[in-house]
């Protein structure tokens, strides 16, 4: 697997990709840093990697995701989430590293994926 980090984003409650919905990566150092502010495409999937070969870095991480400004956007009250945070820890920059997030207008989910 090439070294990149990378996501995606589910909406469960139309079992679809989640189009349009905007993504912030950020670097714990100790204070957050913003590296990029992305939006998933078709797929629910930003358009190319997060961070790359040239990029990775062993450090603390957090992306945000910015869940009811795109249910919002779709004319589903979301009220419970407003953003959702993930943070995770990079240790091997030639691994690949894969932050998906199932979620509705009430929960989410992720794992690491591959």
């Amino acid at each position: 697997m090439p070294a990149k980090l990378s996501t995606h984003v589910l909406d469960l409650s139309t079992g679809r990709p989640a189009v349009g919905m905007v993504i912030q990566l950020l670097r714990r150092t100790p204070e957050l840093a913003l590296i990029k502010t992305v939006t998933t495409n078709a797929d629910g999937r930003t358009d190319g990697a997060l961070l790359d070969e040239m990029t990775m870095a062993v450090g603390n991480y957090e992306l945000v995701f910015h869940v009811s400004d795109y249910f919002s956007a779709r004319g589903v009250e979301c009220t419970f989430l407003t953003q959702v945070p993930i943070r995770f820890v990079i240790t091997d920059v030639a691994a690949g590293y894969h932050v998906p997030l199932l979620v509705t207008p009430w929960a989410y989910s992720t794992y690491r994926g591959s």
